[in-house]
């Protein structure tokens, strides 16, 4: 049994990515699917896919995404909150990771974030993972 599924995604993700992979699964489920939706806009993942193993079971095809010299896009996965120690921010306290640079996903009463857009939109929330 899987304690904590997000934290299950992200391994996979930065596993493939360490490996070279170009497509990595990971059991379906609909706050992953939001996770991906996320990462697949601000370029971090290439595409995902939500399809069927051979027992039927939903999983999800992700596509990683690599820079032309053949270097993954994902250098370093962080999952922030986990299921024994929850980290809940307000608006204002929303942290910047690598200076700007990075991605810290935020999960919010408005839906999945990213910092900046949260900042934008003056929610706070659950700091679920930071990406760089």
């Amino acid at each position: 049994m899987i304690t904590d599924p997000i934290a299950n995604l992200l391994t996979a993700i930065r596993n493939a990515s360490d490996a070279g992979h170009p497509v990595t699964y990971s059991p379906a489920s609909k706050q992953k699917e939001r996770i991906l939706k996320v990462l697949h806009e601000e370029g971090f993942v290439a595409g995902y896919e939500a399809t069927e193993d051979e027992d039927k079971k939903p999983i999800l095809k992700i596509r990683l995404s690599f820079a032309p010299n053949g270097r993954p896009i994902i250098r370093n996965v962080k999952r922030l909150s986990r299921p024994g120690r929850r980290m809940y921010v307000g608006k204002d306290e929303i942290p910047k990771f690598r200076g700007g640079l990075g991605l810290v996903l935020v999960s919010t009463s408005q839906g999945m974030l990213t910092d900046r857009e949260a900042r934008k939109r003056g929610v706070g929330g659950e700091l679920v993972c930071s990406i760089f």
